[in-house]
């Protein structure tokens, strides 16, 4: 089963934040990719009332399906790929696939895929840069008419990662933003609307 933990800290930035990281890690335009995550969930959110996100995630070349679901420390993530003809079916038809790593456990979940439809989208300019410290992504995201910035630092260990976290921050003269993660903000701007 395509499975991993993920644990990682984030903090969202304003755009003069965003662009002096730019600048300090020397981040060209091409080093940032595209991505589009279209996120699911039922009429009810018996994902979100589980802290549950499922997303079919984009990409130019490739794309894959991605459960969330939490534990202890961080989350983990249920994944398996697809091709952007198979995501673009999922994404068009609002009905998840019937086999796989994340079909399986939505089941042992006791969640019925057929309960399941698309609920918003977030479209992300990242930059990925390996660091000692752990993997570092720097966003630039649109959601429902909003437009914002976010620095993540994922690691392999949750008490050094957040040490880790907060020297990157201290370095880059940024002060910690707690940043709900993409899924909730989008939801959240969804809200605002209505």
């Amino acid at each position: 089963m395509s499975e991993n933990l993920e644990i990682e800290f984030k903090t969202l930035l304003s755009r003069e934040e965003f662009s002096r990281t730019v600048d300090y890690f020397q981040l060209k335009e091409e080093q940032f990719f595209t991505q589009i995550n279209y996120y699911f969930d039922s009429v009810d959110f018996q994902l979100k009332k589980r802290h549950m996100g499922l997303r079919v995630r984009v990409l130019s070349n490739n794309a894959e399906i991605t459960l969330k679901v939490p534990e202890k420390v961080g989350l983990l993530e249920i994944n398996d790929m697809l091709s952007i003809q198979d995501a673009n079916m999922i994404i068009e038809s609002a009905s998840l696939p019937d086999f796989g790593n994340v079909y399986n456990k939505l089941k042992d979940l006791g969640i019925d895929k057929n309960d399941l439809r698309l609920i918003g989208s977030l479209t992300t300019k990242r930059a990925e840069i390996k660091l000692p410290q752990g993997l570092l992504a720097l966003d630039e995201s649109w959601y429902n008419e909003q437009h914002d910035f976010e620095l993540e630092l994922e690691v392999d260990d949750a008490t050094d990662g957040k040490k880790d976290f907060l020297a990157l921050l201290d370095t880059l003269k940024i002060k910690e933003s707690p940043s709900p993660n993409k899924i909730q903000r989008m939801m959240l701007s969804s809200k605002d609307k209505d």
